[in-house]
């Protein structure tokens, strides 16, 4: 059962639909179904509320769907943008690959601050263009004199060139932590953390609560307040059901990786868009891979150590 809305009070009492379906004229069989029929006539209202079908309403945890149940859920997506953008999209559920552990690096010696890294992710992602808008990935300007100080670092930087003289810059997006808060903060278990890595949401489950934006130390969720705004002509048909499928509003989403791409061999859209290299990305368990390279040979630490998140994204210095 989707915990979207609560369930209504179903009353012990016969119910009087109609003057020739009184008590004392109806079996007891036949008032029982009955009895069914308004309670599910009153799911029905609630579900119409807030847009879910009587299928979306009573559907299972997605861990705990069948293979089946899983393709029926894809095709409602599949239909749902069609309606809303009039465009095919391909929505998968590709799930872990076996002995795959993905972790995230970022050189801080090399990052410029030009940004492009958030507007390839916003393309890829599907994330909400105007009101509100919406992006994954947050670029920090700090002072080199200052070092790592949140407190100080200044966002929304609009210089002529970059980088400026004096600053370095440093990006934040969800960590994937080993240990991650928002998913403990969760009550509806609409977020967990996979085998591979990745921190997911399925945002059937989501209420809104906003209780994971409220845990995770590093600002990495974001909550859609209003529709989100999605031109049709810059749509991303290529979608994963707990990744960048378009979200509704009232609900929490977030990095995952680019997971469309990351479990189908490819890079995510920021590590491809970074024009300097800054960012690389592979598998934490293969001793070939760039990440491992760089987790061996570099200067690496992680954000907020002290908060014992142990976050799989990992900052680092090249040079």
């Amino acid at each position: 059962m989707s915990p979207r809305n609560p369930l209504p009070v179903v009353p012990d009492a016969p119910i009087d639909l109609a003057p020739d379906l009184r008590e004392h004229d109806v079996d007891p069989e036949r008032r029982a179904f009955l009895r069914t029929a308004a309670a599910g006539a009153a799911l029905a209202s609630l579900a119409g509320c807030g847009g879910l079908t009587m299928e979306e309403f009573f559907r299972r945890h997605f861990k705990e769907l069948t293979p089946g149940q899983v393709k029926r859920v894809l095709a409602r997506v599949e239909a749902s943008n069609k309606e809303r953008f009039g465009r095919d999209t391909k929505v998968t559920a590709e799930g872990p690959m076996e002995g795959v552990e993905f972790g995230y690096g970022l050189d801080l010696s090399r990052c410029i601050g030009c940004r492009r890294c958030v507007y390839a992710c916003v393309k890829e992602n599907n994330q909400s263009r105007e009101y509100p808008q919406i992006q994954w990935i947050r670029v920090l300007e700090m002072d080199k004199e200052g070092g790592v100080d949140v407190s100080h670092a200044e966002q929304y930087y609009e210089p002529a060139t970059v980088p400026r003289p004096g600053k370095f810059y440093f990006p934040v997006q969800c960590q994937q932590c080993r240990n991650p808060p928002c998913v403990k903060a969760c009550p509806t278990q609409a977020t967990w953390k996979e085998k591979d890595g990745i921190v997911v949401v399925d945002y059937d489950w989501c209420i809104g609560c906003r209780c994971c934006m409220a845990a995770c130390p590093y600002g990495a969720r974001h909550f859609n307040l209003a529709e989100p705004t999605l031109p049709a002509a810059e749509l991303n048909p290529r979608q994963h059901y707990l990744g960048n499928r378009p979200r509704p509003k009232g609900v929490v989403e977030k990095c995952t990786f680019c997971i469309q791409r990351s479990r189908n061999g490819r890079y995510p859209a920021c590590v491809e868009a970074c024009p300097v290299g800054a960012r690389k990305f592979g598998n934490l368990l293969d001793p070939q891979s760039e990440i491992r390279q760089v987790m061996e040979t570099k200067r690496v630490f992680v954000f907020k150590e002290e908060l014992a998140t142990h976050p799989q994204f990992y900052y680092f210095y090249a040079t």
